[in-house]
């Protein structure tokens, strides 16, 4: 095996998009469950509204890329409102039972030839780049060392994705310090009792719900800019591993989603790698094929046994999950 090609392909995804991307949709996670308690089980939904929202807007209304991101944003928000309203006041099982079943039928709407004018059913959109790209500040030529070389487009969606993460983080930080922080962590805690301070308990989540989401958007769109919106990524599995990103870095913290992401993607990057590796030296009695779906097949069990032994995640307080009490 070709330990040293290995190992550049893993280091690939220590700063890649879709690490990038997992972790903004998983920073929204941790506002709806961390913070607020909410059982979202559709934040692929919300990833696929924001990409959506981004290209459609682009392709079919001609509209400035930036104006595509606030639009992916837009539909993130009423997305959350249309779950939120009929959900919020019940148990938290009910939001979960919605939000994956709501995904799926965006992402089934997406694919259907109804929309086919905009959205290309299921064969997604492309060629929206031009706009982002034009507005790239950095000359022509070749970025970085090693596995991290780039071009200046690839080097410009990574430090734009990077620049709108360092936000959302940061937007977590000081609104999570904040009375309007305290009281929605009171909410995940005793919602009664907050509630019986004269708080209004479904304001606040439902504008918690809509925070989230936005980030969820802007996930989406960082994981569409490298390349094409295809409907089919947009599965529950998406969402899975967002959950996964989020238990493992800590769900009631700050950085724990980025730090997730950055795990995940790498431990992902070195199973589909040396897997299939193993396989074709004979070393695992399985073929090529089955051994790259073996990396998920591990990752289930990881979350099992994350979820047993640590909940709390690596930079988690078990005293803050609702679900170990």
């Amino acid at each position: 095996m070709d330990w040293g090609q290995i190992l550049n392909n893993t280091a690939y995804w220590l700063f890649s998009p879709e690490t990038i991307a997992y972790a903004l949709a998983a920073t929204g996670l941790a506002v709806h469950f961390g913070y607020a308690g909410l059982l979202n089980f559709g934040m692929a939904g919300f990833m696929a509204l924001g990409a959506y929202g981004y290209a459609i807007s682009i392709l079919t209304f001609g509209w400035p890329w930036w104006v595509g991101i606030i639009v992916g944003c837009l539909a993130s928000v009423v997305f959350a409102i249309i779950l939120g309203i009929p959900t919020l006041r019940l148990r938290a099982d009910y939001l979960a039972i919605v939000t994956i079943a709501a995904a799926e039928i965006v992402r089934l709407a997406l694919t259907t030839q109804l929309f086919d004018e905009w959205t290309n059913s299921a064969d997604g959109l492309g060629g929206y780049h031009a706009g982002f790209r034009a507005a790239n500040p950095f000359p022509e030529g070749t970025y970085g060392f090693g596995p991290w070389t780039w071009t200046a487009d690839q080097l410009w969606v990574r430090v734009f994705g990077a620049i709108l993460l360092a936000i959302a983080v940061y937007l977590v930080w000081a609104l999570m310090r904040s009375p309007w922080g305290r009281v929605l962590k009171g909410i995940r805690e005793d919602e009664d009792a907050v509630r019986s301070l004269g708080k209004n308990v479904f304001a606040y989540k439902m504008q918690a719900l809509i925070i989230g989401g936005i980030f969820g958007a802007l996930g989406g769109v960082v994981f569409a800019l490298p390349s094409a919106v295809v409907p089919a990524t947009y599965t529950t599995s998406l969402t899975f591993f967002i959950w996964t990103i989020l238990l493992l870095g800590g769900a009631a913290t700050v950085f724990g989603p980025v730090v997730g992401s950055v795990i995940f993607w790498v431990i992902m990057g070195f199973l589909g790698n040396v897997l299939p590796a193993l396989a074709n030296s004979g070393i695992l009695p399985i073929s090529s094929v089955q051994a790259g779906t073996l990396r998920f097949i591990l990752v289930g069990v990881a979350l099992m046994l994350i979820v047993i032994f640590r909940p709390q995640g690596i930079f988690g307080n078990k005293r803050e999950l609702t679900f170990v009490k």
